[in-house]
Parts: C-alpha cells; structure tokens; sequence
C-alpha cells in the first residue's frame, strides 16, 4: 500500500476546543458492563477518544455557525430551503429537493413511494437501516456487489462495484417489473467504505435504464467517492470533486442523503428526484412523517448549515484533508501487521475481528467484544460492523453470517488531531499483542429492529 510520506496539513485552523474527561481502567471496564458490551449505550462523557460514528458528529465551521443566525424559521416557504434547493441542485444536479430530518427519513419516504409489496431491491452490500426500510415496505433486499467486497485484504481499488453479472442474473430470474430499484451506495460502509467507479456506476445505469429499472444513489458519503474516483481511476485525475460528484449523481434517478456526514452538520438529510411524479408522492408523505416540503423537520438554520457545507465539502483540498487523516490513522495499523479492511476507506478504519480475534467463532460475537475491550483498554469508542449488524432473516429467524465481521472506527470531521490517531493506534496494537486472552458474548437482549443499537451481551 501506498503511503506519501511527505507532510501535509488541514486546509483549516482551530478556533474552539472541548475539554475531554479521561477515565481508569475500572472506571472503562464497570461502564461496559453496565451498558451490556453495547458501545452504543455507554455514556459519551465517559469516553475519551469517540469513533463510533462520524454522522453528526462534526465540527462546522465560521462559516455555517454565521448562516445560523440568518436562518428563516418560517414554517411553509422559508427562503433558507431556497437557498439550500438551489445549493443542492448546483452541486448534485437533480431537479426536486426536499429536506428530512435525516437519511433514514429520505429512506422511510423514498422506500414508500417506490416499493411495491414483494419486489426485490438490488444493491451493493445492505446498509443497516436501508435494508430496514425496504423490508418494512415490503420489499427483499438482494446482494450484488463484487466477490472482492468481501475480502478484507483485497486491494482491489474499487471494491464497492456493482457486479453486473449478479445483476443482469437476478433480472432475468426475478423479472424486470418486479424488481423496485437497484440502490448503489457510494462508498460502502459496510465494506469498510470501499467506493464506486464512474466506469461501474455509468455502466449500472446503463443496464438498469435498459431494463426500465430505476437508480438510486446513496449520496450520504458521495463526496468521499468522488476523491476515490480522482485519485485512482484514469482520466479523473484533472477533474475537480464538485464535477465528479456531479458526474456520478447524473447517472441516477434519485438519490437519499444523511448531511451529518459529508455536509458537516449535525443533523439533517436530503431526497432528491427528477421525476415528478416520484416528487409528488414524497411530497404528499413527507408532511406525515417529516413536516412541510420546504423544511422537512428541519429549523431554518440547519438548511442554512447544510448549505454552506455543502459548499464546503466539495472543495478539493478539504475533501482531501478529511480523507488523509482516515489513511494516516489506517497506516499507523496496517504498518504494525493489524488486520484492517484495505484499501483504507474514506470514513474511518476497519479491524478486521475475525483476524484479530481469530479464536472466538462468530456466534460469539467478536467484532462486538472487540469494540467493548478497545473500549475498556483506551477509552476509545468504535462500534461493530459484522453479525449482530447483519441482524435476521426475516423468514427462518437465524443470524445472518456476513463474510466480513468489523470493528468500525469512524473519523468525525474536522474533529480530532492526529495526535489522537497515535494514541488509539497504540493501545489497539497492544491489545493485538495479547489478542488471545480475549473471551466471547452471549446475546441477553435483542430488540425488534436494528438490534446493533440496543442489544445487550455478557462475557461467557
């Protein structure tokens, strides 16, 4: 792998700190205990260094704090949506924008107005609370992402692709019309955020529009692809990110977006559309699960932060600060022989637990308890990204079995210095040392939905 050794900085300064509590060991081990080895249900005063999600925790800048104040809190028409559909339009190219609270409002919406019960929807590795509501649609998620995807150790550069092969079969299989949409997102999460080709995604379209088959693009980390696609696909290299993200938003239909990621706000999402009369079915359900078209559950001020930083993230040099910082932090691992998903993706690091911890089987959990001994061992939060994520099947009841079992630990923008990447590096490197003391979880809880969030274990 590739590491430029040459020294680079943030294209930004600080300006505002938060004070971090340190803890003891104790004081670590007890709090996990208590939330049930679910790093989701600690307390966020009790940890230091947090990685469990870089969504909404980012820091935003002089800039979106000062569009706060000019924020229009009218309830129906606000000229803030106005000025966030004409940022939007400029930078993503589709025709209809609506805010949501978040992604998982524009998937809830989206899901609705396309789905019909017992259709099939395609896409590149389930992501969590997609899948969730496209089940809850009625709808059967199906799997066609590329074979490398699931290799945590392929340097295949574009890992996240479509494979058209599985694609075109589950067409012919199934049939056309009974086939919803085929969701691509870019990168994938939960392949250790491995991007899309242009080539792949074009090429997606193409076969898809042939079919009569709608694109929907996942958009929440699409600005992070576009770097991927400049930095290693051919003819890419001069283009700016605000053309290649464009580019890539043109080969689709429709696209959800959560902006606590790539727009560098704490809360907010987006559902855009060409088509007007998908339009007008997510407008007619947006104001019964969100609000009223023009602020989608949002106040004026947060479409005003959206705005700006969207301006903000499609510029070269700040997109390639944030994804440099992930590389540093997967370089400082990968060099000391931890097994990490490579290529490093754009979001944050991903230990690879079944390597890690190679002697706990995977119906004991170990990317979970991998997450709660970081955790215990540094005060580092990260989350699990493997079985307990893959949830059931809906039909026999069992544990999915995903190929890859990861511990995600997710880089918060414009957050952490990379000072805290060396402390973190260090204390997993001297938990790999003594990876054999480990011990397994036993489930004790599980919720409906979404188990990851909630669910509570105990040491065997």
């Amino acid at each position: 792998m590739a590491f430029d050794k040459k020294p680079w900085a943030e294209p930004y300064r600080i300006k505002v700190v938060e004070p971090l509590k340190t803890t003891t060991r104790e004081h670590r081990l007890a709090a996990i205990r208590n939330a049930g080895w679910n790093t989701f249900l600690l307390h966020a005063d009790d940890v230091y260094i947090d990685l469990l999600t870089d969504s909404g925790t980012n820091a935003m800048s002089d800039g979106q704090w000062s569009r706060m104040m000019v924020g229009d809190e009218a309830y129906a028409g606000s000229r803030s949506f106005y000025r966030l559909e004409e940022v939007c339009r400029k930078y993503y190219g589709y025709r209809y924008i609506m805010p949501t609270h978040q992604g998982r409002g524009a998937e809830n919406l989206l899901s609705k107005c396309m789905i019909r019960p017992g259709q099939y929807v395609a896409g590149n590795m389930y992501f969590t609370t997609t899948r969730q509501h496209q089940e809850l649609a009625g709808g059967t998620f199906v799997d066609v992402i590329i074979d490398e995807a699931n290799n945590s150790f392929s340097d295949y550069p574009f890992k996240g692709n479509i494979d058209l092969g599985k694609y075109e079969r589950l067409i012919h299989e199934k049939g056309a019309e009974n086939i919803a949409y085929i969701t691509v997102g870019a990168p994938v999460n939960m392949a250790g955020g491995q991007p899309v080709s242009m080539e792949n995604m074009r090429a997606v379209s193409e076969l898809s529009h042939r079919h009569g088959i709608k694109v929907v693009l996942d958009a929440t980390r699409n600005i992070e692809n576009a770097y991927f696609i400049q930095q290693r696909e051919a003819g890419y290299a001069d283009k700016s990110i605000e053309e290649i993200n464009r580019e890539f938003c043109s080969y689709s239909d429709a696209a959800t977006v959560s902006a606590k990621k790539d727009l560098y706000v704490n809360i907010g999402g987006l559902v855009m559309c060409n088509d007007s009369e998908l339009y007008d079915k997510l407008r007619s359900l947006v104001v019964v699960y969100e609000g009223m078209p023009t602020y989608g559950g949002l106040a004026g001020r947060d479409m005003e932060a959206m705005a700006e930083g969207l301006i903000e993230a499609v510029q070269d040099d700040m997109i390639a600060s944030r994804v440099r910082q992930v590389e540093y932090f997967g370089n400082l691992l990968h060099e000391a022989g931890i097994p990490i998903v490579t290529p490093i993706g754009g979001h944050g690091v991903f230990l690879d637990a079944k390597r890690f911890y190679d002697h706990l089987p995977q119906n004991e959990f170990p990317a979970q308890k991998l997450a709660g001994d970081l955790y215990v061992e540094s005060g580092v939060r990260g989350m699990e990204r493997g079985i307990v994520s893959a949830g059931r099947n809906k039909q026999t009841g069992d544990h999915y079995y995903p190929e890859l079992e990861l511990v995600r630990l997710t880089v918060p923008r414009r957050v952490y210095t990379q000072a805290h990447f060396d402390v973190a590096a260090y204390y997993i490197i001297e938990m790999y040392n003594n990876r054999h003391n480990a011990h397994g979880l036993r489930m004790v809880y599980e919720p409906e939905f979404l188990r990851f969030f909630q669910a509570r274990f105990e040491e065997i």
